[in-house]
């Protein structure tokens, strides 16, 4: 019977938030702006409790023994907070995505047809230990016109119920109904896998995490999936690469934040560059405390370095180790990364134009960068705003997903007595 009762409990919050969607759809852009800017302000006036319920999380994780990169995608601090608030604002400022005409034009029997922008309705939000991405989705969410329902992981629990009970307490000082943002409180498997099903209720998953989060969600989801995507994300530095350049690109994209999705997890490095500078690059990753994990052509060069395997090649890091790889030339690197790469983030560093343009043609990734930073592919960083995640996949969406992802299109038709 409990069991039943709790099912009914997530079922009713899914009525609930479509409910809220239909009401939330016909918001002005104004009144959508001074809600995400009321909640804001409330993050910020609110952030010592909301700091106070993140402790909670921290001690039980290092209870749990969670790793070093997990204990920092899950802490909080006095600036990250003021930084979702201010992520909040910038959205606030973007143009409303709703209600935009794409097209119009009339037929030779006198229909007036537009094609315009609308909400998703519902979305679901399945996601792990990122505090953040409960208020980046709720406010994309929001000034986007439609209703979301959030499962967070078990790691954060007590930080996302003070960030959900905080942006409820400013809505209800709004005309935006504050069951719009519904959190689901339950830490149970079953409340997630509920959610997959819930066709009737919900528009859209979210899954945002891990590789077995997402491959979860996408494979057992019968409510249509925006899948996100992990990050072995590489930098191939060519022959022709300048050394100024190369080595704070590689730190920056390595060291920034090892623990999230737009890190670096391998360098490619070209033969030559790697002879006249081996010691400048070992010199700056040992002074940056990054293990290197080498090939067998680097192994020889490379001081302390470790043997590299297959699962250095395939899997994301998420720590300060990185994997290295010499090749012959540019197209060696291309190869290695069409069978390793998620198609997340991939650069390429050097003053060869013709290299460069190559790099950009040839790899299928969603971002692609030359003589920059991986860090780069993220929502606020590219002037999104916020983000509810990066698309790997290339229906609907790719790339960092901000407003214009999160709604679809209806057609008006306008006719005066046509019949066919």
């Amino acid at each position: 019977m409990s069991k039943l009762k709790e099912r009914t409990s997530v079922e009713l919050q899914a009525i609930e938030a479509k409910k809220a969607a239909k009401q939330l759809s016909l918001a002005s852009t104004e009144e959508k702006n001074k809600a995400l800017n009321l909640l804001a302000d409330t993050l910020e006036l609110q952030h010592q409790e909301i700091l106070q319920a993140n402790k909670k999380d921290l001690k039980e994780g290092r209870a749990k023994g969670f790793s070093d990169s997990l204990m920092d995608r899950l802490a909080l601090s006095k600036e990250r907070i003021f930084d979702f608030a201010e992520g909040l604002r910038q959205v606030a400022k973007l143009e409303d995505p709703t209600g935009i005409t794409e097209s119009s034009w009339t037929l030779d029997n006198g229909l007036a047809v537009s094609k315009i922008t609308v909400p998703l309705g519902v979305i679901g939000m399945i996601y792990e230990a990122r505090p953040n991405v409960t208020v980046d989705a709720a406010g994309l969410a929001l000034k986007s016109g439609n209703a979301i329902i959030l499962k967070g992981g078990s790691s954060a629990i007590h930080s996302n119920k003070a960030l959900v009970k905080t942006m409820h307490t400013a809505l209800d000082k709004t005309k935006i109904p504050k069951e719009a943002i519904q959190f689901i409180d339950r830490t149970d498997r079953e409340a997630t896998q509920q959610l997959f099903t819930m066709n009737d209720y919900i528009d859209v998953l979210i899954p945002r995490g891990g590789a077995s989060l997402i491959q979860s969600v996408v494979k057992n989801a019968t409510v249509p999936v925006l899948e996100t995507g992990v990050g072995n994300c590489h930098i191939y530095i060519d022959s022709d690469a300048d050394v100024k350049k190369a080595l704070p690109i590689l730190v920056n994209a390595k060291t920034d934040r090892p623990a999230v999705c737009n890190a670096v997890e391998t360098v490619i490095i070209h033969k030559d560059w790697l002879t006249k500078h081996k010691d400048a690059l070992v010199k700056t990753l040992n002074e940056h405390s990054v293990t290197i994990h080498a090939d067998e052509r680097a192994i020889a060069t490379i001081p302390n370095a470790v043997l590299a395997g297959e699962n250095d090649w395939a899997n994301e890091y998420l720590s300060l180790a990185i994997a290295m790889k010499v090749v012959d030339h540019l197209d060696e690197a291309i190869s290695h990364i069409e069978k390793y790469g998620t198609k997340h983030s991939e650069a390429i560093i050097t003053e060869n134009e013709q290299a460069a343009e190559r790099f950009m043609k040839i790899v299928d990734a969603a971002a692609l960068y030359h003589n920059a930073s991986t860090r780069f592919t993220d929502g606020s960083a590219l002037g999104f705003g916020a983000e509810i995640g990066i698309s790997t996949q290339k229906l609907h969406a790719r790339g960092p997903m901000g407003l214009p992802a999160l709604t679809t299109v209806k057609f008006l038709i306008k006719g005066n007595g046509q019949i066919r």
